[in-house]
């Protein structure tokens, strides 16, 4: 009983008489000797507090019949209704194909050693604050409590640990709304759903036979769930309800819930551009890129004439990962972004809903990870409502072989999370758990689970087999009988429709669908099966070339308003003498990394932009460099200083993230999809840190405008450089994101000078809302962070601009004596750098940086290259092992710049583990890089 919700109401109103004395005794006993008290009463003791009536004077006119003896009974009854609220789903009728043992052992009245007549003889007010109409007493009382909890809906939330929310949940369950009784019409329309979504796989079978399609058979009333949040979150006035699944059961959502049409969907599995058939009324929008992707990774937005967005993001088949994506633009779209300060939140502007495989739910780690955000400062959406589209398989694995726990929603249970079971053969129960779920969301601003649990007709695809592996429930599930026929028999028992009512509506919407189809194929018999889609222009394109300078004038004064706190505001006494120094580095053209950068927010922010920045420690920087968020030593209290920048026109937030890599990345990817005008940045720890969100950068970010022509320009920091500190804190693995740069996906850029990186943000800031926009990846430095030949002046951020490569200061002057040039990026053309110093004995030298890798600047380079007319080698430095980092990309376009001089490399050896294991062995294998170089 200790850990479970028990009766809203408090027993002690049925003791009357010597019961109630004999009750108030063992409690003054357990305050003093609890070992002597019976753990029955000490559960409730625990539980109720002691026991008073609360009411003065009041004597219960339906008490037990004063007999010490009866009170053991009374504790069982008290467990029993308890286990009912808590073990109930146990026994409930939650499978349509009643294949599942259902549990009744902790609800039966043996259990508790009760009978019926013992619970007669108890009121009803044992058990309920409010008792429900025509219960008078106990016996009435289980009854109605295992009608509620052991039928078509399941419910878990005795693990919730705030207690108003259990007793609403309690309540709303208690009170009779999950089983509501729908109207006539609501009746009929869930029948006319439900025959539109099944003849829509139907249809599709039949006539596109073989083609994979990933059925909803077996939860079609997902559909029936979509509608009543929709309709909720219209009524609620929203702007957007977004989507996030995988892709069983994603065409009969694109098609019944976000509007595409049918000659659309048709046209897709009959191999006619789709665009011939987009709605003229604009309701709906979809993207598509040049080398695109299949049909049940599209997403699509349809626009009500309310004004409602209901969007499905696009999503590969990678199941979970599409939840932080659509989380983070949920969050998006919840924000007003355009005053200064931090972004204006309101949740109730937008709803993300996420749905899940099963399998998929139980087994991937992403799913706690967006559990763990869920309740966070910078990356709460107010709630999402999450459904397990449960076919109780795998591609062809039973539970048994899937998880540990009972249920695949049991990891959502951690998190406090209500989860609500419900047969998805019961179109009415779903109807009522999504009205509730809804309200949840509304009322407490957390995340709820629906666990929609039904079965799959046919294989993992429909050319699948399922039988091969899966024999006996494919022997039910042939002789089950589809969600539309059972609802249809029961409206016909009803007397609501007939059967020939039944029958007709069949044939009309199957003949609607045909006719959907016959249009199709004379669409495309006139115009064609074919329609090119180009890269565009503004990407095909080089990047295109933008004013980043900012006037020294506003660089001095947003210099001093960044030093600016207010008059009680005491920051802890080392950083601010830190930052203080910021001005003398300004006259000194000493402007570090973290200096240039702020410099660059805020003069981004005067443009207009909006700027989020998140990372695990971003507020600070890992290596305390940025100190974007500053803290009174004496009362902790927060200051942002780039909230206070005079002509500022927009919104900075930067936030700490959780220590997770995936989703995060997929949420800040997500929000920058929403809002392309915010420049939106996430920071690795590390650099390596990346690879935990490597499906992120595979399936999103470097592809998604080439397979669904989606835009983005998230920026992602990556903290690299090889200076002793072991394998997991040096490389970024930059080679990872340059073998997949093509098409200009994106930007991957390794700044040796923090000039060069203000200019950088500053031009992806620009690119933003134009076509050119495109994410970047930047390699940032860790030592070079403050290094003296990595800081900038102010003239080169009021007069400057970006760089792809810079030339060696002091060198190649006398361009007839250079005969070898030495081309490297990011941290090691630093120490090259001061290995030469002012260039004095390096005449046969010169050294150039590569500060842009890709797109890779052969153009530039080039021209630097043909001014040295007796260079007879070109080599490639790089402090990375040479079986990783830039050279293998690098080296195709060296060979095309060499016109016959020796390319050759100059590096680490290959190695397996990105670097060396300690300080000492780094500086020998450092020095000898630096030492072949210019050997």
């Amino acid at each position: 009983m200790s850990n479970n919700v028990l009766a809203v109401g408090s027993p002690w109103s049925a003791f009357s008489g010597p019961n109630l004395g004999y009750v108030m005794e063992q409690y003054d006993l357990y305050l003093q000797s609890p070992e002597e008290v019976d753990p029955e009463l000490i559960a409730l003791f625990q539980q109720f507090g002691a026991p008073i009536v609360e009411e003065e004077g009041y004597v219960a006119t339906e008490g037990v019949s004063a007999q010490p003896g009866n009170m053991t009974k009374v504790f069982a009854a008290v467990q029993l209704a308890d286990a009912i609220r808590s073990y109930g789903h146990l026994a409930a009728d939650l499978y349509p194909l009643k294949d599942r043992k259902l549990d009744t052992t902790k609800i039966d009245l043996n259990y508790y050693g009760l009978t019926d007549a013992d619970l007669s003889a108890m009121p009803a007010s044992l058990f309920f604050t409010i008792t429900p109409v025509n219960v008078s007493n106990g016996k009435q009382a289980i009854e109605f409590l295992r009608s509620i909890y052991t039928d078509k809906i399941g419910f878990e939330y005795s693990h919730v640990d705030d207690k108003n929310e259990r007793d609403w949940i309690q309540s709303k369950i208690e009170s009779g709304s999950l089983k509501q009784n729908l109207t006539t019409e609501e009746k009929k329309a869930i029948l006319e759903r439900l025959t539109r979504i099944e003849d829509f796989e139907k249809f599709i079978h039949k006539t596109f036979v073989g083609q994979k399609r990933f059925s909803i058979e077996g939860l079609d009333t997902l559909v029936i769930l979509f509608d009543e949040l929709v309709k909720l979150a219209d009524e609620e006035k929203m702007n957007q309800l977004q989507i996030g699944m995988a892709h069983r059961g994603r065409l009969n959502v694109l098609t019944h819930v976000v509007n595409k049409p049918y000659d659309m969907m048709f046209a897709d599995f009959a191999h006619v551009p789709n665009d011939y058939f987009l709605p003229e009324d604009g309701s709906l929008e979809i993207t598509k890129g040049w080398t695109g992707d299949v049909k049940y990774h599209m997403g699509a937005t349809h626009t009500k004439k309310s004004g409602l967005k209901v969007k499905l993001a696009y999503n590969p088949s990678h199941l979970e990962v599409v939840s932080p994506v659509v989380t983070g633009s949920t969050r998006a779209a919840q924000e007003d972004t355009s005053k200064p300060g931090y972004p204006t939140y309101d949740p109730k502007k937008a709803l993300a809903v996420l749905v899940h495989g099963d399998a998929a739910f139980a087994g991937e780690g992403i799913v706690q990870e967006t559990f763990n955000y869920a309740n966070t400062k910078g990356f709460s959406t107010g709630g999402s409502v999450h459904i397990i589209s449960n076919n109780m398989i795998g591609f062809t694995t039973e539970h048994y072989d899937s998880r540990s726990t009972r249920y695949s929603s049991d990891v959502a249970k951690g998190y406090g999370i209500p989860v609500v079971h419900v047969n998805a053969d019961d179109p009415e129960a779903v109807t009522n758990v999504a009205r509730f779920a809804f309200e949840y969301r509304q009322i407490f601003g957390k995340d709820i689970l629906i666990d929609l649990i039904g079965y799959r007709r046919f294989g993992h695809n429909e050319t699948d087999d399922p039988t091969v592996t899966n024999p006996l429930t494919y022997l039910i599930v042939s002789k089950h009988p589809t969600v539309r026929a059972l609802y249809g028999e029961k409206l016909t028992n009803e007397g609501i429709v007939t059967a020939e009512d039944v029958a007709k509506l069949d044939q009309e919407i199957y003949g609607v669908m045909q006719a959907s189809y016959d249009h199709v194929k004379q669409v495309g018999e006139e115009k064609g099966h074919h329609l090119d889609i180009e890269m565009p222009d503004a990407v095909k394109n080089s990047i295109p070339a933008f004013n980043t300078s900012v006037p020294k004038e506003d660089l001095l004064q947003i210099n001093n308003e960044l030093l600016g706190w207010p008059e009680n505001f005491e920051p802890q006494s080392k950083l601010a003498k830190i930052l203080n120094k910021r001005v003398e580095a300004v006259e000194t053209g000493k402007i570090d990394w973290g200096h240039a950068e702020t410099l660059a927010f805020a003069a981004t922010l005067r443009d207009g932009n909006p700027i989020r920045i998140t990372g695990q420690d971003a507020e600070r920087g890992t290596f305390s460099q940025r100190h974007l968020v500053l803290h009174d030593k004496n009362s902790g209290a927060e200051f942002v200083p780039l909230h206070n920048i005079s002509g500022s026109k927009a919104t900075f937030a930067v936030h700490n993230s959780p220590l997770t890599e995936t989703a995060i990345v997929g949420f800040e990817y997500g929000y920058n999809l929403e809002h392309n005008k915010s420049l939106t940045l996430w920071e690795g720890q590390f650099g390596d840190f990346a690879n935990m969100a490597q499906v992120m950068f595979d399936n999103f970010i470097s592809a998604a405008r080439s397979k669904w022509g989606q835009k983005t320009g998230l920026v992602i920091l990556l903290p690299t450089g090889m200076e002793g500190q072991g394998p997991e804190h040096s490389s970024a693995r930059i080679e990872r994101y340059l073998q997949s740069s093509a098409e200009n996906n994106w930007i991957v850029a390794n700044c040796s000078n923090a000039g060069n990186y203000f200019h950088l943000l500053r031009r992806q800031a620009k690119m933003l809302e134009t076509d050119a926009i495109r994410p970047l990846v930047v390699g940032t430095p860790k030592s070079l962070l403050r290094h003296p030949l990595a800081a900038a002046s102010i003239e080169d951020l009021s007069e400057g601009a970006f760089q792809e490569v810079i030339e060696q200061p002091g060198l190649g002057k006398n361009a007839k004596k250079v005969e070898r040039i030495l081309i490297g990026s990011g941290r090691v053309t630093i120490d090259l750098a001061e290995h030469v110093k002012d260039g004095e004995g390096f005449e046969n030298t010169h050294i150039l940086r590569v500060e842009q890798l890709y797109p890779f600047p052969s153009e530039k380079l080039s021209e630097i290259i043909s001014r040295y007319p007796n260079a007879k080698e070109i080599r490639w430095v790089q402090e990375e092992p040479k079986n990783q980092g830039p050279w293998k990309y690098a080296l195709e376009y060296l060979l095309d710049l060499a016109e016959g001089k020796k390319v050759k490399y100059v590096g680490r050896p290959e190695m397996s583990s990105t670097s060396e294991g300690d300080a000492d062995s780094h500086k020998i294998a450092q020095a000898k890089v630096i030492e072949d170089a210019f050997a």
